[in-house]
């Protein structure tokens, strides 16, 4: 296929290489040029605006907020230059609402809009291991399989509302980061009795939780080690952020995403922000009275 990438974060990056890798015509355009010389090193061709890379048979974006993509694609008039009958995948985690916005402005430019947000962090994506999440027209998500089997190891078709997609990713990612929660809170309880955390996740992981999750982080806040940052504390504000306004849009309270958030603002307020994820182990140390 003749594809453009639109973001060349670390998500983005691997995603992008895993589609040359396969054979795939892939024209890169990224905010920061300096992210798209890997690629062109690989055989991408590097563009000088969104414009180029919004061409071919289908274009893939990965941008890292609500801003970002409404700078490239709404305020810049992106969509209103896009070749009609385009098929765009936005991978991002976005709110509901910008989901819903996007939808309607790509159908009234004629361009298909599918959301296919992701679970699975950079190392994930490197291996081209990816879960995909996939709302919107069959025929479009049809149009855009080749590259989704290359990038990911299974894509779960949601419906065919795009926003529905973004809800199931916030959802999860609610999820996820109440599992870290509770990890660090459980492994600060060990610490106070004096057992080695290590010990109770590797017997917690293998048994009642298996799974990267557990494993995963739990190692981290073990190890006490937060870097190098895989999924960064930052994003996964964002993302409880997200979650929780979704949540408030139809009156659904999600207590255990409040508390949550208020963490990982503790998190950044240290100056963690660019640590893992797992940086809320820091939190519940700090509140067990342990110097971290």
């Amino acid at each position: 296929m003749d594809i453009g990438f639109i973001g060349l974060g670390g998500m983005g990056s691997a995603m992008a290489l895993n589609a040359l890798k396969a054979g795939h015509s892939v024209r890169v355009w990224n905010r920061s040029p300096g992210a798209a010389k890997a690629l062109a090193d690989e055989g991408a061709t590097v563009v000088d605006s969104p414009d180029e890379a919004f061409a071919g048979d289908a274009v893939f974006s990965m941008l890292a907020d609500d801003a970002a993509l409404r700078a490239v694609f709404i305020d810049s008039g992106l969509l209103k230059r896009a070749p009609k009958g385009l098929v765009h995948a936005n991978m991002a985690t976005i709110s509901v609402p910008l989901c819903e916005e996007l939808a309607g402005l790509h159908a009234h430019h004629g361009v298909a809009y599918v959301a296919a947000p992701v679970l699975g962090r950079t190392d994930v994506a490197v291996a081209g291991k990816l879960n995909i999440v996939a709302a919107g027209a069959d025929d479009a998500i049809d149009r855009l399989q080749p590259v989704f089997d290359v990038i990911g190891q299974k894509t779960w078709r949601v419906g065919a509302t795009p926003q529905h997609a973004n809800v199931f990713k916030l959802a999860a990612n609610f999820m996820l980061a109440s599992a870290i929660e509770t990890t660090s809170e459980a492994a600060s309880l060990m610490t106070g009795y004096g057992i080695d955390p290590h010990a109770f996740l590797d017997v917690i992981s293998n048994t009642l939780f298996p799974g990267p999750v557990y494993q995963g982080y739990g190692r981290m806040i073990a190890d006490n080690r937060y870097e190098p940052a895989l999924f960064k504390a930052r994003l996964g504000l964002k993302d409880v952020s997200l979650a929780l306004a979704a949540g408030d849009a139809v009156n659904v309270a999600l207590p255990v995403g409040s508390l949550v958030r208020d963490n990982l603002i503790e998190v950044l307020a240290h100056g963690d922000g660019d640590k893992d994820f797992a940086a809320l182990g820091k939190v519940a140390a700090r509140r067990a009275g342990r110097k971290v």
